[in-house]
């Protein structure tokens, strides 16, 4: 079995306050991730051709009216900035190989994925983010704060720390953070009417399930517990 691809080195603390958001935050060769991811989708696309929803004389992509496609997309774009936010902060920062690892498995992964979402969402012209504060409406629970979303105080304990502490303060708050967005994940799965949308929200269940066990492993290795989901 082939040993998992080592974390790159890198320079920024992945938190500027330029006002550029996370794909100013992301290194250059996250930034990298997201075009191929947006490029992939476009062509995929192109390659389908004739496949359409709807009828009409201009073919139309992307789900019916009243579909909850557009606000998972949109939800979980913001879901997913912000763990990569940490994620790139804990690799660049911690001196721990397991939790370097785990944080670049995670930036890796949900850069990916945000590619994909801002791809068809640019595709069908849809915002490619909720608008603050009326999040989880397409699951008909608006909502001002998304579940497991870490809070300005959150993040700042969490960048203030350094050694094991930071390292804790990471694995609650990105496990809590995976447990928050499941519920969007599996409504998704669930209701759906993208395929591939609804396939992407099953893997998502998959891998952060998976990631989620790991994370509350090392966290009773560390002595520490889990926080609650918000």
């Amino acid at each position: 079995m082939s040993s998992p691809p080592e974390p790159p080195d890198v320079d920024d603390d992945g938190f500027d306050d330029d006002g550029g958001g996370w794909w100013s935050r992301s290194p250059g060769w996250a930034r990298g991730v997201v075009v191929a991811g947006v490029v992939l989708v476009l062509l995929l696309v192109g390659a389908l051709g004739g496949v359409v929803l709807g009828q009409g004389t201009t073919p139309t992509y992307g789900p019916p009216d009243g579909a909850v496609d557009v606000g998972f997309l949109q939800d979980m774009t913001v879901h997913h900035t912000q763990a990569v936010q940490m994620a790139v902060w804990e690799r660049a920062n911690t001196t721990d190989p397991a939790l370097r690892q785990l944080a670049f498995d995670i930036e890796s992964t949900q850069n990916q994925q945000l590619g994909m979402m801002q791809g068809w969402l640019r595709l069908w012209e849809q915002p490619t983010e909720s608008a603050p504060g009326s999040y989880m409406a397409w699951m008909g629970m608006p909502a001002v704060v998304m579940p497991g979303m870490a809070s300005d105080a959150d993040l700042t304990r969490f960048r203030s720390q350094t050694g094991v502490p930071m390292d804790v303060a990471f694995l609650q708050l990105m496990l809590r953070h995976h447990r928050g967005g499941l519920s969007m994940m599996q409504e998704e799965a669930a209701r759906g009417s993208v395929p591939v949308v609804t396939q992407l929200a099953r893997s998502m269940v998959t891998s952060q399930t998976a990631e989620a066990d790991t994370m509350t492993q090392m966290l009773a290795q560390r002595g520490a517990a889990p926080l609650p989901v918000s």
